[in-house]
């Protein structure tokens, strides 16, 4: 035997091998390991440690709360870096006005402070100090002006320092932040005690998914029938990511990836249900778009085959409006200018062709005001992974 690829979501199994892939919907009542081991059991003996390689999206990713000196550089900087570290970005705030920022109630993964070149006088004082001591995190990071670092190293506790994200030209530097990010996710994952148990199986380094799934783009167009410029959803039970080419990105950032992804860990359809539903309550279009499917908002408080289909559905139009020029706080993607959409994950198992391309349809008519949608795709046999995890 060759290799054998193990994808762990938060709703399904997906095994590969030898060109073949097998879905099994998870038993929820059993951790990870044993609903594994009893579904594919056979499947695993016919391979040693050394030739099993397994990724996992079955965590839902990390929060942070990203606090800024400037809007134009450091938050957008830093806020580039979160996302396509596949980190989800609970809050932000602009120094110069701390003092009227409230912290977030919940507990976050991981603080990012920024701002200044270095060789500026010191910015940061005993504001973020109070702000921070009302805060619940569990790991913070510095990567702004060297002039804050004694300051900060002397009075925050258990803070990362790295290098600085703007240059003193002002570009991004992302490759410290994005790999201590990237390295908080992948400890996540791997600190999951059902994710730790898959250790029995693997000699090999468990990855996250959207990490594996953003490797496999530059190989799209040679699985599927792709067009440049394109886009791949990919729409789970915990999240919804979207994975991008810089090319449709129109800023003054200058990334060294061809290639980004955004996670949204409030999107999924199962695990993050409630936080989906309410995303969509609070979206200005989602009552007209439910009128355009023929159903009311009560869809939303059922638990139906059909309500997962229209949470679906949501969850498609939903993603595309944060990345539209309609939503300033998460990144733009210029989707005018897209010719396939390629949709993978547990949606290609609940949604036709015709009800995505129905959504996809209305949201540029009725959004980006285009009479025409790029070409749909549908990844039903979820390919696109295996080709990331095969690299």
């Amino acid at each position: 035997m060759s290799r054998l690829f193990i994808d762990v979501g938060s709703t399904y199994f997906k095994v590969s091998q030898n060109d073949s892939i097998g879905q099994y919907f998870r038993d929820f009542n059993k951790n990870i390991f044993d609903d594994l081991s009893g579904r594919c059991g056979d499947i695993l003996s016919q391979y040693t440690k050394e030739d099993v390689y397994i990724c996992s999206s079955a965590n839902g990713g990390l929060s942070t709360l990203i606090i800024g000196l400037t809007n134009s550089y450091s938050l957008k900087y830093a806020i580039n870096i979160a996302f396509n570290s596949g980190i989800n970005i609970i809050d932000t705030v602009l120094y110069p006005k701390i003092q009227r920022e409230t912290p977030p109630l919940e507990m976050i993964d991981v603080v990012i402070i920024v701002g200044g070149i270095d060789g500026v006088e010191r910015v940061f004082d005993e504001r973020l100090l109070r702000y921070l001591e009302a805060a619940h995190y569990q790991n913070i990071v510095y990567v702004g002006s060297s002039s804050d670092r004694a300051f900060l190293e002397q009075n925050i506790e258990n803070i990362v320092i790295l290098e600085n994200i703007i240059s003193p030209k002002l570009k991004i530097q992302e490759e410290a932040l994005k790999t201590y990010l990237t390295d908080l996710y992948q400890a996540d994952i791997v600190g999951k005690e059902d994710i730790k148990q898959l250790y029995a199986i693997t000699a090999n380094q468990i990855f996250s998914t959207p990490y594996i799934v953003n490797r496999a783009l530059p190989q799209v167009s040679n699985i599927l029938d792709v067009a440049d410029p394109f886009i791949v959803i990919d729409i789970g039970g915990a999240t919804t990511d979207i994975h991008y080419s810089r090319d449709l990105v129109e800023d003054n950032i200058v990334s060294q990836s061809g290639y980004d992804r955004l996670v949204f860990k409030k999107l999924g359809v199962y695990k993050s249900r409630e936080s989906l539903v309410h995303t969509a309550k609070s979206n200005e279009f989602v009552f007209e778009l439910l009128e355009h499917l023929n159903v009311t908002e009560n869809i939303l408080e059922e638990q139906s085959e059909k309500a997962t289909r229209i949470l679906m559905q949501l969850s498609i139009f939903l993603v595309l409006y944060k990345v539209s020029k309609h939503h300033a706080a998460y990144i733009e993607l210029n989707l005018e200018t897209l010719n396939s959409i390629v949709l993978t994950g547990g949606i290609t198992k609940v949604l036709s062709d015709e009800e995505a391309e129905e959504i996809i349809l209305f949201f540029y008519k009725k959004i980006l005001r285009f009479h025409r949608a790029p070409t749909i795709i549908l990844d039903r046999a979820y390919e696109i992974w295996t080709y990331g995890i095969k690299e």
